[in-house]
């Protein structure tokens, strides 16, 4: 059986698939509206964060021969602590993560951290929309909310936490907008235009992101852009597509077919 690490589209995807090949797979997510979903395509699921010791406690309790990481390439903590985890139950772990794209535009600025895009914000000014989500907006609102010449707008997941902690955070109703994607380029240039947006902000989170989408809207629409770019992790042994993944559980995880079809 194993322990799949989900959160995203493409990872929904790559879990149906390695249970279409014959593994038990039980998917673990952070909210329980993920968990649904994942249950609607017949995927065991478990929502909740686990630090290390609770991954640890999950492999011994169900059994689990391996863990495939398939979280958001922004989940620092959930790799690592997947990692751990892994290397102290002496089973393989295997990361799958989406290709990362290069992008190229005189009015694109590339960082290394949200305090870093938070500062390049602040130096521009003017109307900044983030679309780095709600974990970390207590970084932005700190630097950027109640600065004179600074609007910011906040778009995220259309969750009730997410309203709570702007709402917390101190951001204006008309600055919140909750949304879920992914999104065209022509939407994203309407939704810059509806709110003026002089700078966006946003992270390489890859194809399924729509990032491209998001910085080519900006782009011919001579609009400012601050690019986060990925966590450097050491993650051993990572594939960006779904037969590579497949190929070495093939090659490394044996199909119980006692166990196949169990659930939690």
């Amino acid at each position: 059986m194993i322990l799949f690490l989900a959160g995203t589209s493409d990872a929904r995807a790559l879990a149906i698939e390695i249970k279409q090949t014959g593994y038990d797979l039980v998917a673990t997510v952070v909210t329980e509206n993920a968990a649904e979903e994942l249950r609607k395509h017949g995927l065991s699921t478990i929502a909740g964060r686990h630090d290390s010791n609770g991954f640890v406690e999950l492999i011994s309790d169900k059994g689990f021969k391996a863990i495939v990481d398939a979280s958001h390439p922004f989940a620092e903590m959930a790799s690592k602590n997947a990692m751990e985890a892994a290397t102290l139950c002496n089973i393989p772990y295997i990361r799958y993560e989406r290709e990362s794209e290069s992008f190229a535009d005189e009015r694109l600025t590339v960082v290394t951290s949200y305090e870093e895009a938070a500062d390049a914000a602040y130096q521009r000014k003017g109307v900044i929309m983030l679309t780095t989500g709600s974990k970390t907006l207590e970084i932005f609102s700190k630097k950027l909310l109640g600065v004179e010449g600074v609007r910011v707008i906040a778009r995220m997941l259309p969750r009730m936490d997410n309203l709570e902690k702007c709402a917390s955070l101190g951001f204006p109703q008309k600055d919140i907008v909750m949304i879920q994607g992914p999104f065209s380029k022509e939407f994203d240039k309407a939704l810059y235009q509806q709110y003026g947006v002089t700078t966006m902000v946003t992270k390489e989170s890859g194809k399924q992101g729509s990032v491209r989408e998001k910085l080519e809207a900006a782009r011919e629409l001579g609009i400012e852009t601050i690019l986060i770019k990925r966590p450097n992790i050491d993650y051993g042994l990572k594939y960006s597509s779904f037969r590579e993944v497949i190929t070495h559980l093939k090659n490394t995880v044996s199909i119980d077919k006692r166990r196949k079809g169990i659930g939690l």
